[in-house]
């Protein structure tokens, strides 16, 4: 007979929160005022791993270990409750209050006693703080007209159970310091790049969630990261970047050493090329944004504007709000978000998740079909038409979830080989009397602003743009802008898509942090693209050469 297997370490605190929810929902209570209504513990348990090498030496070499506590006490009725967005509270309070906070760290050892010990705290706290904020709606909602059409507070979800068996965590240090060790040596060869970084990450988060409502969750999982990245400057003076970034959900599936030495490589082109590149002056016309560039744009046009939180309050902009059933894309273009998808092609999704911070399955929505509005992406925070969660509220660490998007994919039924698109926007730079188009083909990243207090627009800040003569169809690398522009205005104008599908990883900011996300896309050709002039910066390089130059030779005087 086999040996009986180990058992769980993890049952044994799931547990210990459990019976300290319980007690906490039978029990607590300040006399004349209301119970909770719901609560939920969180206990999310990091392990980092962090390699960083420049020069071809090793700079930083860090494991790290934490557990933070989440806390979420309610009180009133899923229809009116106590909550509030933590970033949109600005009511200032008169309570004189404890100046005790309880600590939001959990115990490293699996220790049950300790660990509902340190819930405790942070149960009566937040208890007492969420009673104070009810009592404070509540007198508020006085003053507000009255809305039928008012959402729930809170959405009701069906419980769930489920535990995920522990994933391995492996990481190869030794090997991983010598890769990074001879790929940031790469760079000692060419002194015009005057700072680079091999960036080496391995992250795991065990996550343990219970609710009132029954959930019980433990998840795990692994993101392991490998960032090549190099600064120069151009003879003007402008600051120019490039990098390759690697994500991979375990680390057998991370790049062999010879792909990373050719992601370097890349790097090291790219910026010697954007050194000699010109810089071209505010264009606005027809461009090709390549699929990782044109992921980056549905991004910030589309995604962000289609999270639900975004379409209650009065500080959002509510850009689609009451669109539902009606076009906002091009016929063409439907729009979905599915983060049980775990790959695309081959190509693993940063966005993949089985349940979101909120205990609530990982749903795929479709948000536009054939161009029309469909739905949003939601967290438990219900809006006017749509009162359940379609498992999108997401945080990072113990923040507040808010919804968020995950894997967002984009589809078209009008694509073209890239020559067809090419020949396309050489055709309608010519119509529109441009003597050339653009292709962008890499992009950094991208932000939009969604609020109502502030323009409702976005920017991209492109790194590989190419100036295509429509006379000759030649391609020129220029550099020196960024892309801007209106969300509606600019999706609006695609004319057509190619047909092979990119994908853009990241990590995306928001309210409730930064979370891991993809945006799958095929390249886009727009009918106007709107670039301004980026920041040219006049500061000088290093005055004197690398110490990894080869050294000058010396002056000699001629005999006389």
């Amino acid at each position: 007979m086999g040996a009986a297997p180990a058992p769980d370490p993890r049952l044994p605190l799931l547990e210990a929160m459990a019976t300290e929810l319980t007690r906490n929902q039978q029990q607590l209570k300040v006399s004349g005022h209301e119970a909770p209504y719901f609560l939920s513990y969180l206990v999310k348990d990091y392990q980092s791993r962090l390699l960083i090498a420049r020069y071809g030496a090793v700079f930083q070499d860090d494991d790290y270990r934490e557990r933070k506590l989440g806390v979420d006490v309610r009180v009133g009725s899923y229809d009116f409750d106590s909550s509030v967005a933590d970033s949109l509270d600005f009511g200032f309070s008169t309570s004189k209050g404890s100046s005790f906070t309880a600590r939001k760290e959990g115990p490293l050892d699996d220790s049950p006693l300790a660990l509902r010990t340190a819930l405790w705290l942070v149960t009566d706290e937040k208890y007492k703080a969420a009673l104070f904020q009810f009592l404070k709606k509540k007198g508020e909602d006085v003053y507000a007209v009255e809305d039928p059409k008012r959402p729930p507070s809170f959405s009701k979800e069906t419980p769930v159970t489920w535990v995920q068996p522990p994933v391995a965590f492996p990481f190869d240090r030794e090997r991983w310091r010598k890769l990074a060790r001879e790929v940031s040596a790469r760079f000692n060869k060419h002194p015009e790049l005057f700072d680079s970084e091999v960036r080496i990450t391995a992250d795991k988060a065990t996550r343990l969630f219970v609710s009132s409502e029954g959930t019980r969750l433990i998840t795990e999982e692994t993101l392991y990261g490998l960032h090549v990245s190099a600064v120069t400057r151009a003879p003007d003076g402008q600051l120019l970047d490039d990098s390759r970034s690697f994500y991979l959900p375990t680390e057998a599936g991370m790049p062999d050493d010879a792909k990373v030495h050719a992601a370097a490589q890349k790097v090291i082109d790219e910026l010697l090329a954007l050194r000699k590149a010109p810089a071209i002056v505010p264009y606005a016309g027809p461009a090709i944004l390549a699929p990782e560039a044109a992921g980056v744009l549905f991004h910030e046009t589309l995604g962000h504007r289609l999270e639900a939180d975004r379409q209650d309050g009065d500080n959002d902009g509510k850009t689609f709000k009451g669109q539902e059933g009606k076009q906002i894309l091009p016929t063409f273009l439907s729009l979905r978000d599915d983060p049980s998808r775990r790959e695309v092609n081959g190509e693993p999704l940063n966005g993949h998740y089985l349940y979101d911070e909120e205990g609530v399955k990982a749903q795929a929505v479709s948000l536009v079909e054939k161009g029309v509005l469909k739905g949003y992406l939601m967290s438990r925070h219900p809006v006017e038409g749509f009162t359940k969660s379609n498992g999108h509220g997401r945080g990072q660490g113990t923040l507040q979830p808010v919804a968020r998007m995950g894997n967002l994919l984009v589809e078209s039924s009008r694509q073209v080989s890239d020559a067809e698109l090419k020949k396309m926007l050489v055709a309608e730079a010519k119509r529109q009397g441009k003597p050339y188009g653009l292709i962008i083909r890499d992009i950094t990243g991208g932000n939009t602003n969604t609020s109502s207090y502030g323009y409702q627009a976005f920017k991209g800040v492109p790194r590989m743009v190419y100036r295509v003569d429509v006379k000759t169809g030649e391609e020129t690398l220029v550099r020196g802008v960024e892309i801007v522009g209106t969300p509606l205005s600019s999706v609006n104008r695609i004319l057509a898509t190619g047909q092979r599908l990119g994908v853009f990883n990241g990590f995306c900011g928001a309210e409730s942090g930064s979370v891991p996300v993809s945006t799958v896309a095929p390249a886009v050709l727009l009918q106007e693209l709107e670039l301004q002039r980026a920041m040219e910066g006049k500061d000088r390089p290093p005055l004197l050469p690398s110490p990894s130059a080869p050294p000058s030779a010396p002056a000699t005087t001629p005999p006389s």
